[in-house]
C-alpha cells in the first residue's frame, strides 16, 4: 500500500545533515504511515561520518547523494553560511531532477528544507507542493530572522551606543557581539545574504523548529503574535541523536568514564566543525591542567579559521599540537582523544558533570536532555546568541571572559572550570539544568507539547495526501 511521502533537502555538511534526518527519524517513528526521501547536496569528498550515519536510518527513510560540488566552487566567499547556501544553489538542477522523478513515482505531500537550503523552496512552488523550513536552531534564531529589518534599523541608527543592549520581543536582551558575525560587518556579503535569507521565512507554509515551548515560552508566544499564522510555527523538539555513529569505536572513552566518580568529568568539545588557534589551544590545555578537574577533551588540529573543520575531516594528528608534557602531566585525570567521540553517550554517562561547549544548538539540546550544565565557549554562526540565552537568560551556563585580544587565558579557564564542577554557583546551575531536563522529557512524552505539535503537522500532511488521492 502506498504511503504519503515527504521530500527532505538538507544543506551540505554533517552538522546540517544530522538535524533534519533526526527530525525525519523522529517523525516516521511517531507516524509510521509516512515515508521520507532525503536529497543530499555535498561539497568535496563525502565525509565518512555522513556515510556511517546514513546506514543507521530506518527503511522508511531513503537517501540520495547528489553529485558533489568542488570545494573551490563554494569558496568564493569566506563566510561559512554563504558557502553552505552556495552549495545548495549550485546543486539546484540536480535537486529539481530528483524531486521531479520522485513526484512522478509517488504522492509527495510536502517538501521540508534546511534553513540554508531555502533556494529549494522555489521547487515546491513549481511542483505544487506544500513547503516547510526546518530550523535546527532556537526560536531565538527565528526571532532574529523575522525581526532582521527592525534590527537593521536599530543597529544603523546614528548616535546609538554600540555597548547598549537591545531587545527582541520575548527574547533575552542581546548585545551586537551576541548576534551572528555578519551583523558586525553590515557591509559584507554575509550580511546581505542574511537579510535575503530572512525574507525567505515568509514563503513556506510552516517553520519546524528544534526547540520546545517550555524552553522558550516567551519567544514562541512573541513569534506567534508577530507572524499571526503565516507561516505556522511548530516547536517540535528537543530532537537529538538517540544513538551514536561508530558506537563500537567509543568503548575506550566510555570504559575510561566508567572508572571515574559520578559527575566528576568535564567533557570538552567544540562540535563537528569548530577549531581553535594554536595560542588558544595552548591556553585551554594549560587551563584544564591548572583547574585540577577530571576532563575528557576532544581535540582538533589548530587553525586560525574557527570553521576550518566544517567541510573536511582533519588529516593531521591533533595531539602533536598540545603543549610539551601536557599529556604526561594530566594522564591520571584527563583523557584526550582526537577529533571525535560518541557525544550522546558521553553526555549521558553518570561520570559527566559538565560540558565545555561551542554552544551549537545540537550540543545545547543534548546537554539539556541529559541535564548537564555548560561552560559556554561560542566560536561562530549563532553560537554567541545561544551562549547568551543559556548563560544570561536560562542561567544554566558559565561563560569565561576573553582578554582584549580575544584570547581566553588559562587562569580564567581554570577558575570557570572549578566554578562549574565544584563551586556553589555550579551547584545552582546544575539544579536549574535538571529542571530543564524534566521539562524536555515532558515535551516529548506522549501528551507533551512537542508531540501534540508534531501530530498537528502529521494530520495536515495526511489531509493533503487524502486530497491528492481523490
Amino acid at each position: 500500500m502506498e504511503k504519503p511521502h515527504i521530500a527532505v533537502v538538507p544543506s551540505a555538511g554533517f552538522t546540517h545533515l544530522v538535524p533534519i534526518l533526526e527530525f525525519s527519524k523522529h517523525f516516521v517513528n511517531l507516524h509510521q504511515d509516512f515515508q521520507v526521501t532525503c536529497i543530499i547536496p555535498s561539497v568535496g569528498t563525502i565525509p565518512t561520518s555522513s556515510k556511517s550515519y546514513l546506514q543507521t536510518l530506518p527503511p522508511t527513510i531513503h537517501s540520495i547523494f547528489l553529485p558533489p560540488i568542488s570545494t573551490e566552487e563554494v569558496q568564493q566567499d569566506t563566510n561559512l553560511a554563504v558557502q553552505i547556501e552556495l552549495s545548495v544553489s549550485i546543486s539546484l538542477p540536480y535537486i529539481r531532477q530528483e524531486l521531479k522523478s520522485l513526484c512522478s513515482r509517488t504522492h509527495v505531500v510536502a517538501l521540508v528544507v534546511d534553513v540554508f537550503a531555502h533556494d529549494a523552496l522555489d521547487l515546491a512552488k513549481e511542483l505544487n507542493l506544500f513547503s516547510y523550513i526546518y530550523l535546527p536552531q532556537a526560536a531565538l534564531m527565528l526571532s532574529v530572522y523575522i525581526n532582521s529589518s527592525k534590527l537593521d534599523e536599530i543597529l544603523s541608527s546614528e548616535g546609538r551606543d554600540p555597548n547598549e543592549p537591545f531587545e527582541i520581543p520575548g527574547c533575552v536582551p542581546l548585545h551586537i557581539k551576541d548576534l551572528p558575525l555578519p551583523f558586525q560587518f553590515r557591509s559584507s556579503t554575509g550580511y546581505m545574504k542574511f537579510l535575503q535569507r530572512a525574507k525567505k521565512f515568509h514563503l513556506p507554509d510552516g517553520v519546524l523548529m528544534n526547540t520546545f515551548f517550555e524552553l522558550e515560552p516567551d519567544t514562541v508566544r512573541a513569534l506567534q503574535e508577530l507572524i499571526r499564522g503565516k507561516p505556522m510555527i511548530y516547536p517540535v523538539g528537543p530532537i537529538t541523536q538517540s544513538g551514536s555513529i561508530g558506537q563500537e569505536n567509543g568503548l575506550e572513552y566510555l570504559t575510561w568514564l566508567d572508572k571515574q566518580q559520578p559527575k566528576s568529568v568535564l567533557y570538552v568539545s567544540f562540535g563537528s566543525g569548530g577549531t581553535l588557534s594554536q595560542d588558544q589551544l595552548n591556553e585551554l590545555a594549560l587551563g584544564l591542567e591548572q583547574s585540577g578537574q577530571n576532563f575528557l577533551w576532544v581535540v582538533r588540529a589548530p587553525s586560525n579559521i574557527a570553521t576550518a573543520a566544517y567541510f573536511e575531516d582533519g588529516i593531521e594528528d591533533p595531539l602533536k599540537f598540545l603543549p610539551n608534557g601536557f599529556l604526561e602531566r594530566t594522564k591520571e585525570r584527563g583523557l584526550v582523544v582526537p577529533s571525535w567521540v560518541p557525544q550522546v553517550q558521553v553526555l549521558a554517562h553518570t561520570s559527566t558533570g559538565g560540558f565545555l561547549s561551542h554552544c551549537g544548538w545540537n550540543s545545547v539540546l543534548e546537554s539539556v536532555v541529559q541535564g548537564v550544565p555548560i561552560i559556554a565557549w561560542p566560536l561562530f554562526a549563532e553560537q554567541s546568541m545561544n551562549a547568551a540565552m543559556i548563560s544570561r537568560g536560562l542561567k544554566v551556563a558559565l561563560r569565561p571572559k576573553a582578554n582584549k585580544d580575544g584570547l581566553v587565558e588559562r587562569e580564567e579557564i581554570a577558575k570557570v572550570v572549578r566554578g562549574l564542577m565544584e563551586g556553589e554557583e555550579g551547584k545552582i546551575i546544575g539544579k536549574r539544568m535538571e529542571q530543564l531536563k524534566n521539562a524536555a522529557d515532558n515535551a516529548i512524552s506522549e501528551s507533551g507539547s512537542s508531540i501534540k505539535t508534531l501530530s498537528e503537522v502529521a494530520a495536515n500532511w495526511s489531509d493533503i495526501w487524502q486530497n491528492m488521492k481523490c
